[in-house]
């Protein structure tokens, strides 16, 4: 018999299933842990893992007990399940393979397992309270069993359009369908398809839409604070740890569903919220990894993420020449990617991060204009490609590695092997 992790990895050959039908009859048999806490939803195109990440901190500053479940990975699975910024113990993520494994008498997807292993985790910890992130779509998804307080979709673009629907409307009835009858539900979405769609869909359920801008307004400071005036609370000279201005819109999300937490009884105290922002932390999503050269990864993995990474980089960093690394998922809308970041490089090389559905290089070169390929290296190994970012790269120069979380992940893992090698050796 496998042994519980290689069992887990084995899951990934069932592919994608967008249905409630499984993970319901199993999360029945475990006795559906997912309803013995509060639970906050969150969907969206982007930014979603950061805003539960800034959610989480804040709760975790009032004294709660918060489960966090957020996908995928970038280095280790345990890193998906998380109990006041703690991964899930591996023994114990052992046993709750074998507990569920136990209780599965039909096809259960990969995602459909974490999904359940997260949830009997929360249980068995006794959280006060578990921020979701929804992995794909909303309506059909794994985490959508359960009834939260406040619901949030962060932002609706185009994506998976193979499962979710081929244009705006269609995504954005897939994502809103994570809005409860009489629920809350807070976006930071602009496009008026969107609005109009989930608008819809609160008319229609008795629940009630608050948009940031809107209902919820944030303002920003010359001097990088912002301030914050929501639903029934308002704060001022906040500070954030998260690099980037897109990441004051998914502050205001965290705050928009502490605000509305305080209608469900859960009081979050000033201090909290001003200490959670301060030392919230997200891996992956513009983070400094080395100095020398400047390192930075971002998992931006479709056009709108590598737009709002576009913004950062003209805005938050500065730099003599940047070097960018990128590799993305064949499903993935690489050349509406490649097309936002190319303008901004002064040097690009192509790599491929070692998944199944990761995109050639000979793939991702072909939907480069011509007039880049003087700029254009192609370097298969994602470890390689980063050391021949290096070796080019100035003591005023900036390398940025995009384009999949994937990629984002080997490189990470390169780099602590890096480091733990110069460790040794001295």
């Amino acid at each position: 018999m496998l042994n519980p992790l290689a069992y887990l990895e084995g899951l990934k050959q069932r592919g994608i299933h967008l249905g409630l039908g499984p993970i319901s009859r199993l999360l029945g048999r475990l006795h559906n842990p997912q309803d013995a806490y509060k639970t906050i939803l969150i969907g969206g195109t982007n930014g979603k893992g950061s805003t539960a990440a800034i959610l989480s901190s804040i709760l975790i500053k009032e004294g709660l007990r918060v489960g966090l479940y957020t996908s995928p990975h970038l280095c280790d699975f345990r890193e998906r399940i998380r109990v006041n910024g703690c991964m899930i113990e591996s023994d114990i993520l052992a046993d709750l393979i074998e507990k569920i494994r136990a209780k599965t008498d039909e096809d259960i997807t990969y995602y459909e397992y974490a999904t359940a292993l997260a949830f009997l985790h929360f249980s068995q910890c006794a959280v006060d309270i578990a921020v979701l992130e929804v992995g794909m779509g909303g309506r059909l998804d794994a985490t959508n069993l359960v009834s939260p307080q406040v619901s949030i979709i962060t932002n609706v673009s185009l994506e998976h359009q193979e499962y979710l629907g081929r244009d705006l409307r269609s995504i954005a009835r897939e994502k809103g369908g994570i809005i409860r009858e009489g629920g809350l539900c807070i976006t930071a979405s602009t496009k008026r398809t969107v609005i109009d769609t989930l608008q819809d869909i609160c008319h229609q359920k008795g629940g009630t839409l608050y948009r940031i801008g809107r209902e919820i307004r944030v303002r920003r400071s010359p001097r990088g604070s912002f301030s914050y005036t929501g639903i029934h609370k308002r704060y001022t000279g906040l500070t954030l740890s998260l690099v980037g201005r897109h990441q004051i819109t998914n502050a205001a999300l965290a705050l928009g569903a502490v605000d509305l937490l305080s209608e469900k009884g859960v009081g979050i105290s000033d201090t909290s919220v001003l200490e959670g922002l301060r030392d919230a932390r997200w891996e992956g999503r513009l983070e400094l990894i080395s100095r020398d050269p400047r390192v930075v990864v971002d998992g931006a993995h479709n056009p709108a993420g590598i737009a709002t990474l576009r913004e950062a980089l003209l805005s938050d960093f500065t730099y003599r020449r940047l070097i960018v690394v990128f590799g993305a998922l064949r499903d993935k809308d690489y050349t509406g990617m490649l097309k936002r970041i190319l303008p901004l490089a002064d040097m690009l090389i192509l790599t491929r991060p070692k998944e199944g559905r990761a995109a050639s290089t000979g793939d991702l070169l072909s939907t480069v204009e011509p007039r880049y390929h003087r700029h254009v290296e192609i370097v298969e190994d994602s470890g390689e490609a980063l050391a021949r970012a290096r070796s080019c790269a100035g003591r005023d120069d900036l390398i940025c590695v995009a384009g999949s979380l994937y990629l984002v992940g080997e490189i990470k893992r390169s780099e602590a092997d890096r480091a733990s090698a110069r460790r040794e050796t001295k």
